[in-house]
């Protein structure tokens, strides 16, 4: 038997070794967050809270607006959208 009639498999280089490691499935539109929304942006939402809660002005919502936009933005960083 000729040594040309056998298939050998061929070495393992650098060039093929991920070739059957790559995914073949559709990958999911949906990004996936590498951290949860509630263990980011801790300060942030501590100043924003404590802003709210124990503010003496006649509308929280107006005298903490900038604390509030700062975690808006901080949480947008991470990919967390918040209306």
């Amino acid at each position: 038997m000729s040594a040309s009639a056998i298939n050998m498999p061929t070495s393992a280089t650098s060039a093929n070794m991920g070739v059957d490691l790559k995914p073949t499935g559709e990958v999911s539109a949906k990004p996936k967050f590498l951290e949860k929304p509630c263990c980011v942006c801790k300060d942030e939402k501590a100043a924003r809270d404590e802003c709210m809660l124990f503010s003496t002005a006649k509308d929280p919502q107006v005298a903490c607006a900038s604390m509030v936009e700062k975690y808006k933005s901080c949480m947008a960083g991470f990919g967390f959208n918040l209306p």
